[in-house]
């Protein structure tokens, strides 16, 4: 597979974001005080880095195989460890770096969103559909941790 230059600039521009996120989810793992949110930042670092990888592979002339079915954000159920009425500041803290990756996750699913129909290739299409379904996946699970621990 050979790309036009123009699939070749928007796949190297969503692995600028992909790296992004996975630079912003190892340096929020090491800053998150709940070891429940701490663990749920490092699964999420390394899906971001296969989404990287995969883009790297489609520079490459090869389109990695993918599921399309995911259901981590689904099937996701965080232990609770703040409780409703605590105002301590490792929750805030802890509400603070989860709420800023929802709106990353928003950020980076739209591009994902506005770039599909960018290539004639419908395995990369349906490659960047599975990575916009894992990036809503991944709102939808750090959503469910503030949940959990009275943080909406």
């Amino acid at each position: 597979m050979i790309l036009k230059e123009k699939e070749k600039t928007v796949i190297q521009d969503l692995q600028t974001q992909e790296k992004s996120c996975v630079e912003k989810y190892g340096r929020y793992a090491e800053q998150a005080k709940d070891p429940e949110l701490k663990n749920l930042f490092q699964t999420i670092q390394k899906e971001e880095q296969k989404h990287y990888d995969s883009l790297t592979q489609v520079l490459d002339g090869q389109v990695p195989q993918c599921d399309c079915n995911d259901s981590n954000g689904k099937d996701y159920e965080p232990k609770q460890t703040y409780k409703m009425m605590d105002d301590s500041e490792d929750k805030k803290n802890d509400k603070f770096l989860a709420t800023d990756c929802i709106g990353t996750e928003k950020l980076v699913s739209g591009e994902y969103n506005g770039e599909i129909f960018a290539f004639g290739e419908s395995a990369v299409r349906k490659l960047l559909a599975d990575i916009q379904v894992e990036e809503q996946n991944h709102a939808e699970m750090l959503y469910k941790y503030k949940v959990a621990n009275g943080m909406v």
